[in-house]
């Protein structure tokens, strides 16, 4: 039995073409079942539409308020019962209602090696600040801003020529390959939480 994954896009959806790519494999132990978006017309949409996979899209201005959004979000992100649901370049971040319903199994990438450098700059920052290795993070998602238990970490190299583009390029690439890795092993081996400690495996 495969594990079901809701994946959320924003934008061009290159993780979601990686693991769209690993569930074609059925020893991979996932299948997508639904892909969301906060916005119409991008290619993360078309790229889930390509694979047949059945898609929604909820834009906050379409709601009274950011709570009603994030109700509608959880509830239609339930409807499709995910054992994982995975923001992949997801542009907003989720609220009380949602993590009510999906908690504990909300992963996210995070282009730098949390706890350092949070929120959307991490390699620019990581490059002002001068540091040698920096790199991507998995993360259960929380109420806090890149703050939930850590689930997996790549560490990329900061070559002296890098600027913030090729750095962040070599950091995508990293966080694919974590991403597909670390959400196969917690479809086919299952995971559970202890403290701030994610252990993979039943």
């Amino acid at each position: 039995m495969s594990a079901r994954l809701v994946v959320l896009v924003s934008g061009s959806g290159t993780n979601l073409q990686a693991l769209l790519d690993a569930c074609a494999d059925p020893s991979y132990g996932a299948e997508v079942v639904a892909v969301g978006a906060d916005r119409g017309g991008i290619e993360g949409l078309a790229r889930a539409e390509r694979a047949g996979v059945p898609t929604f899209v909820h834009r906050v201005k379409d709601f009274a308020t950011r709570e009603e959004w994030d109700a509608a979000l959880a509830e239609e992100v339930a409807g499709h019962r995910p054992d994982v649901v995975v923001l992949a370049g997801f542009m907003k971040l989720v609220g009380e209602a949602f993590l009510a319903a999906h908690g504990g199994r909300v992963v996210n990438t995070h282009p730098a090696l949390s706890p350092a450098f949070p929120g959307m700059q991490g390699p620019a920052d990581a490059l002002a600040y001068g540091v040698k290795v920096t790199g991507c993070t998995l993360f259960l998602v929380d109420a806090g801003v890149d703050t939930g238990a850590i689930v997996a970490q790549a560490a990329v190299p900061v070559e002296d020529d890098d600027t913030v583009e090729s750095l962040h390029e070599r950091i995508k690439g990293a966080e694919r390959t974590v991403l597909v890795d670390a959400v196969g092993r917690m479809a086919r081996d299952g995971f559970r939480v202890e403290g701030r400690r994610v252990l993979l495996g039943r």
